[in-house]
């Protein structure tokens, strides 16, 4: 099975520059076919990417998602039969509709093909411009993304980078989305992102398994009550082996055996707010006031600090921990706890 990457993305947002980064730092051994689509007769970007050992099968004579439709589906079934590669790269023209695209993907019907993501590059810089000058084509960009990797935002200030993202955010809430400075971050670390390995969703399941486990301990010993653990645990198993998407805010297991009234309820929030060690120090030693903002039972993040620095930070009742680390695709705070007062614990932050 062949996996299709599509990155889409406005002229000059830096599609080009994101692939060949992937290229170098993420696809590793993978066989790969780069398939480009100029808006026009000239590739331009076809050569540049020679270099990287990469099969270009250029088409100049128009956009796959409308005159090439035809030719473009026997270039993909050519391109599979001569090379069977294991991802195929489709870079369409940069003033085309996503949706075109994935629709002329779809339509091959082709059993050897898997659609693997559909990637929007959004130049930070010329965000608002390009909503209000060319919305129909620049909005189903972002529509139709599974995953939005911002450009050139290390340009702006706090402002207008929380500016461009909200905007992106009330037309696409579900995507995805890489905010850091592509210089300050791995090929490896944005392929995660777009592949939905690295989401708040992954983090808050873990968080929520590791406070699970840490109250099941605390009932075991508290009450030695081990004709629950067995409930306990086949409840638990039940929930994590389906797949499914996790809103940001969730009560999930029934805790019956622990307390009537208790139930997990979780906070995620995705952030390009920059911080300093001490207010999450401080933020942090706040949270053990049970009254002021619920039973936090586990809170985990990664921000990036006001020195340039990326702040992660662990948090047990009583045992904060903070340290600096390696930047992430864009800053994350992860709550976990029980009656959490969401609006305190993000004002906590400053959010």
């Amino acid at each position: 099975m062949t996996k299709v990457d599509i990155f889409s993305g406005f002229l000059g947002a830096g599609k080009t520059t994101l692939i060949k980064k992937l290229i170098a730092e993420a696809y590793g051994d993978e066989k790969l076919v780069l398939i480009e689509n100029e808006f026009g007769e000239i590739g331009i970007d076809g050569g540049f990417l020679k270099e990287t050992g990469v099969m270009v099968n250029e088409m100049n004579s128009g956009c796959i998602c409308c005159t090439l439709v035809g030719d473009f589906g026997r270039a993909l079934a050519q391109v599979i039969e001569d090379y069977s590669p294991e991802r195929i790269l489709i870079e369409p023209s940069g003033v085309g509709k996503l949706s075109d695209v994935i629709i002329a993907v779809q339509d091959l019907h082709n059993d050897e093909i898997e659609l693997n993501g559909f990637t929007t590059v959004v130049d930070a810089k010329k965000c608002r411009f390009y909503m209000k000058n060319f919305g129909e084509f620049y909005k189903n960009q972002v529509e139709h993304a599974s995953s939005i990797i911002l450009s050139h935002t290390q340009d702006l200030d706090q402002e207008r980078l929380d500016d461009c993202v909200r905007m992106l955010r009330e037309l696409n809430d579900h995507a995805s989305m890489v905010t850091t400075p592509w210089d300050q971050i791995s090929g490896k670390q944005i392929l995660d992102t777009m592949e939905m390995k690295k989401t708040l969703s992954a983090e808050l399941d873990k968080l929520r398994e590791e406070a699970y486990a840490h109250e099941h301990e605390h009932h075991h010993h508290d009450h030695d009550h081990d004709e629950h653990e067995h409930d306990h645990d086949h409840e638990h198993h039940h929930h994590h082996d389906h797949d499914h998407d996790h809103e940001h805010h969730h009560h999930h297991h029934d805790h019956d055996h622990h307390h009537a009234d208790e139930v997990f309820s979780e906070i995620g929030v995705q952030t390009t707010h920059k911080f300093t060690k001490e207010q999450i120090e401080e933020a942090l030693k706040e949270l053990d006031n049970f009254t002021e903002y619920g039973q936090v039972l586990r809170s985990k993040g990664i921000v990036e600090g006001e020195d340039g620095e990326w702040i992660h930070f662990d948090y047990i009742p009583g045992e904060p921990e903070v340290r600096t680390g390696t930047a992430e695709a864009t800053g994350m705070i992860c709550v976990i706890g029980v009656d959490l007062e969401e609006d305190r614990i993000k004002a906590l932050f400053g959010l």
